[in-house]
């Protein structure tokens, strides 16, 4: 049977509608946005990584030119801090203290970067310049840097009234139960590792304009984010105020990558600042502050062990995860490490799991949701520990996997953290990426490297992440006057093409072009509630009730272009903004529809979806390098991907979230790394330092999809956003290592595997 895609229904390959905007320069960024009498806040920020300090005198930076508002932590007794409210349950069943993150710091700093005051004047410039003649005395103090290290005897300690940098503990599994499988196994094998931590670097730095309407008595905040309704939600609670009386506005995001969900302390600042002096108030981060205080990434120490059988089978699996999670406890911060390991098992059969999991306090940036929350790091330990398995036991990596897999016939499968996977054909993609990826041929292309003086390694990873997490994404849609349609959703594009997406769904149920669907988000004015973009939900929720909403609208027209034709709704098709009686000539177009409605909610289609479990999209990634070994540099020659997404909304898009995704996933990998000094102080606090992944860094993808519709899902579709940097960081980092060790028997290597790093492992080996 010959499938017929459609022109712009779900599987059509649609280009982006965003683009030509962007393109053309005509995008609208919090930063491009300039109200009338507009000031400009800048915040004092510390300079040292742990200290006490008092303000002398403000009167000199109050006495600046063009200086309008000097703010410092008793101005702000006022307002609540910032607090997280997704602390789990420690092993004894209680949940830890936190340490919440105070809008001006009072008397102590935590980490270089903690904001100390808020200085409000005509520009930028005034406002830093003034900034520099506040006073204030640090009584500096030794800080706690290093993951490795916090819990160490003689760290200093972050939070002293705790007695410990011991943040929470969390336990997951069955101890006795893998203390029973590693007894009785034929091998054990143990790896230790950092997961390195990662500043995300999103293309727009953040901004944000507060603004207070004495009219309406209530604040207005235009910021660059992952959802409005979260925002207005969190600072109505810091203002101790009802959520009605603070709009949030969000116009174009240029990425988010998760940091951009979270509520920073600018935002309380410019609102407060703006009520005082009854004027808007910007503030504008640079790259500097980005990179300072904007909430960071990864950041794991890990010791992991698996038992295994004498066929190579596994047993049982034990982790012991250390955490870093900053000077403070932010927003989903104690969320991430936890959601992380209820992955560990991964696409294998793994029937005892012992994991246990400490947060640490260090002087350092928080560290909270980046890119895949968790799961990266999950899957990077479980496909590390595996190929090093395989390695003990002289087998090949792809045949001790092929081993382990979940089969098809166990589905549904109950994992030992409670993960409830609905399906998957693991096999299936390995095979086919084997395949596409021309692994069998690798020898060959090895002799080859040998021949040109490198070294040449293969490295695959196999993947699963729970993403889609289960609630709803409610989608409102109206028929307007003109004829075309607008939906409302609260979810928020960061440049994943929600525009388009969406309009595809209803394309699809209105037969519409997308070029008269227009898609409305970030205005916590235009609708109530939303969930916001995080944890790929958007396509899986929003896509679904975006669909069922065009199809209530669609309905609703056929029933108005009934009435109107004197024709039964059953008769009535919809045709490129027509209404007609089938097989004739007789129509109506949608405006004189929309002019035909007796109410506006006959005009008004509504669709809610609500989803039960986590959607499981998995894959398998295979990457292939070369390495110099002169001087270290590595160069990716190959790189395969066979996921599978259960169904694909729009082919283009899809392809450009898992290229990306593949590009962070490597750039960790290979490139980048965040330094801090045994004083806390941050090395790595430019592009000076700090390596991103560049467009040379990298070969053409190959990328194909082998698809398994959900289950838990009613369109069938699993989500994408965050798979590729789960997929690529280990396969990129096994592939380096098998090239070190089948050249000098290196068998780990940390990443980043910089040019450095591998010159110097080489340096220190000899060729096998």
């Amino acid at each position: 049977m010959t499938v017929v895609t459609p022109k712009f229904g779900m599987g059509a390959s649609v280009l982006r509608r965003e683009d030509t905007a962007f393109i053309q320069g005509q995008g609208r960024y919090t930063d491009d946005i300039k109200p009338d009498g507009v000031l400009h806040g800048y915040v004092l920020r510390s300079p040292i990584a742990k200290a006490s300090f008092t303000i002398g005198s403000i009167e000199a930076a109050k006495a600046a030119p063009g200086v309008h508002l000097v703010l410092t932590g008793g101005d702000l007794t006022h307002l609540r801090d910032l607090k997280s409210g997704v602390m789990q349950a420690q092993p004894d069943g209680t949940k830890a203290p936190t340490r919440d993150i105070p809008i001006l710091c009072r008397d102590r700093v935590n980490y270089v970067g903690d904001a100390v005051a808020f200085v409000v004047a005509d520009s930028r410039a005034l406002a830093q310049d003034a900034a520099e003649l506040i006073e204030v005395d640090y009584d500096g103090e030794d800080a706690a840097s290093g993951t490795a290290t916090a819990l160490a005897e003689g760290t200093p300690l972050v939070w002293p009234e705790l007695g410990s940098n011991r943040a929470f503990t969390y336990h997951i599994g069955d101890k006795k139960k893998t203390d029973a499988a590693f007894a009785g196994a034929a091998h054990v094998t143990r790896i230790e590792f950092v997961n390195n931590r990662l500043v995300c670097n999103y293309m727009e730095p953040r901004s944000a304009i507060g603004e207070w309407n004495i009219g309406e008595n209530r604040f207005v905040l235009t910021t660059g984010s992952q959802g409005v309704h979260s925002m207005q939600y969190i600072l109505a609670s810091v203002f101790k105020i009802k959520k009605d009386q603070l709009r949030v506005i969000t116009p174009d995001v240029g990425g988010g990558f998760g940091p951009k969900s979270f509520v920073y302390r600018e935002y309380p600042l410019v609102l407060e600042a703006a009520k005082r002096l009854g004027r808007p108030v910007k503030w504008a981060g640079d790259r500097t502050e980005h990179f300072l205080t904007d909430a960071q990434g990864r950041d794991n120490a890990v010791t992991a062990e698996m038992a295994l059988d004498k066929d190579g089978r596994f047993l049982g699996m034990r982790v012991e995860l250390l955490a870093n999670i900053g000077a403070y406890i932010s927003q989903y911060g104690p969320f991430i490490p936890y959601i992380g390991v209820t992955m560990s098992t991964g696409v294998y059969d793994i029937r005892a799991l012992d994991v246990s999991v400490t947060g640490l306090y260090t002087n350092t940036c928080p560290v909270d949701a980046y890119r895949g929350a968790g799961r990266p790091e999950a899957a990077f330990l479980l496909e590390k520990l595996v190929d090093a398995c395989a390695h003990d036991l002289g087998l090949p990596v792809e045949e001790i996997r092929r081993r382990n897999f979940i089969r098809p016939e166990q589905f549904p499968y109950r994992t030992q953290t409670g993960r409830l996977y609905d399906n998957g054909e693991f096999e299936g993609h390995m095979d086919r990426a084997i395949e596409r990826s021309q692994w069998k041929a690798f020898p060959q292309r090895l002799e080859q490297s040998k021949a040109d003086g490198k070294i040449r390694g293969i490295g695959m990873a196999t993947y699963i992440e729970a993403c889609a997490f289960p609630g709803s994404e409610p989608a409102f849609v109206e028929l307007n006057g003109d004829g075309t349609v607008t939906l409302k959703i609260g979810t928020q594009t960061n440049g994943q093409g929600h525009a388009t997406a969406y309009a595809q769904f209803l394309s699809e149920k209105l037969n519409l072009d997308i070029d008269k669907i227009h898609v409305r988000q970030g205005d916590t004015d235009e609708l109530k509630a939303g969930g916001g973009t995080g944890g790929s939900r958007s396509i899986p929720l929003g896509g679904v009730s975006a669909s069922r909403a065009g199809e209530d609208l669609a309905n609703k027209i056929k029933r108005i272009a009934a009435d109107e034709l004197e024709a039964s709704a059953g008769d009535i098709e919809l045709s490129d903004g027509v209404a007609r009686i089938v097989g004739s000539d007789r129509s109506i177009d949608f405006s004189s529809i929309a002019k035909a409605a007796k109410t506006t909610d006959d005009l008004k289609g509504f669709g809610e979806f609500v989803q039960d479990e986590c959607t499981y999209p998995n894959g398998t990634h295979i990457c292939e390098v070369e390495i110099d070994p002169d001087t270290g540099a590595t160069e990716i020659v190959r790189y395969t991907i066979v996921d599978d997404f259960g169904v694909t909304v729009n082919p283009i898009l899809l392809a450009g979230q898992v290229h990306g995704g593949v590009v962070q996933g490597i750039g960790q990998a290979l490139t980048e790394n965040t330094i801090h000094g045994e004083d806390g102080q941050l090395l790595t606090a430019s592009f000076m330092d700090y390596a991103m992944p560049r467009a040379d860094n990298f070969p053409f993808f190959h990328f194909e999809t082998r698809n398994v519709p959900s289950t838990t899902n009613a369109l069938g579709i699993k989500g994408a956003g965050e798979a590729g940097t789960i997929g690529s960081t280990p396969a990129a980092l096994n592939a380096v290592t098998d090239a070190l060790w089948r050249a000098y028997g290196i068998r780990h290597i940390e990443m980043p595997a910089t040019p450095a790093h591998i010159w110097a492992a080489i340096r220190g080996a000899s060729p096998t």
